[in-house]
């Protein structure tokens, strides 16, 4: 599946790129990350933002330089799906992250990652694009955004996690987890695992992981 990531600031992608389950699909080809420099599209004439209409604090990215960028991708691509990294957008979900891993077998994802106080309101509309928000907040830019959506996406693509049980909602998990040792002593005091995960009774310790997701 091919990723693209449109960005004023290029240098905060690359190192996620570089560790764990991300690199990993990157060096074994089930995945490509392409980093566009939105600056690159700004050309001579033109800055990449400017102030906004009506007056407010702070700048707004220009809308030619986002459609430049993404029509130049979208040039020698299939069907492509534009996502707008934006806190007003809908919110990103297990579910669309599954969803998108399944679309068009991995159709490619082009992100763009918002700064300042947005981008002009008529990209969304040139481009079809979906505004996502990551959650009930506001971060600095759309780059961690971005990143926590290649990230949900590619370990649900096939061969990623190698052992499909390993994308936790497809199984029954607790945020409540435990391991070795069975017991730790912390100011005279003894903080145990619970006994039913040393029962070996699987049904019943599925049964007492099952609450502990509701709680979560």
């Amino acid at each position: 599946m091919n990723f693209h990531i449109i960005t004023l600031f290029p240098k905060l992608i690359r190192p996620y790129l570089t560790e764990s389950i991300v690199a990993r699909a990157l060096h074994r080809q089930l995945i490509s990350v392409s980093i566009h420099d939105l600056k690159k599209y700004g050309g001579q004439r033109y800055r990449v933002d400017d102030r906004p209409y009506g007056g407010g604090p702070g700048m707004i990215i220009r809308a030619e330089p986002v459609i430049q960028a993404v029509t130049e991708i979208k040039k020698d691509l299939p069907k492509t799906r534009v996502i707008i990294l934006s806190p007003g957008g809908k919110e990103f979900t297990n579910k669309l992250a599954e969803r998108w891993a399944k679309h068009k077998q991995g159709a490619p994802l082009i992100l763009i990652a918002g700064r300042y106080e947005g981008i002009d309101a008529r990209v969304k509309k040139i481009l079809k694009a979906e505004e996502i928000s990551i959650g009930p907040y506001t971060v600095t830019g759309g780059e961690l955004p971005a990143l926590i959506i290649l990230d949900a996406v590619t370990r649900r693509l096939p061969g990623v996690l190698g052992d499909d049980q390993s994308i936790e909602e497809r199984r029954v998990a607790s945020h409540e987890v435990y391991t070795r040792p069975e017991v730790i002593t912390v100011n005279d005091r003894n903080y145990r695992v619970p006994k039913i995960l040393l029962s070996g009774h699987h049904a019943k310790i599925n049964d007492w992981k099952r609450p502990q997701v509701k709680k979560n």
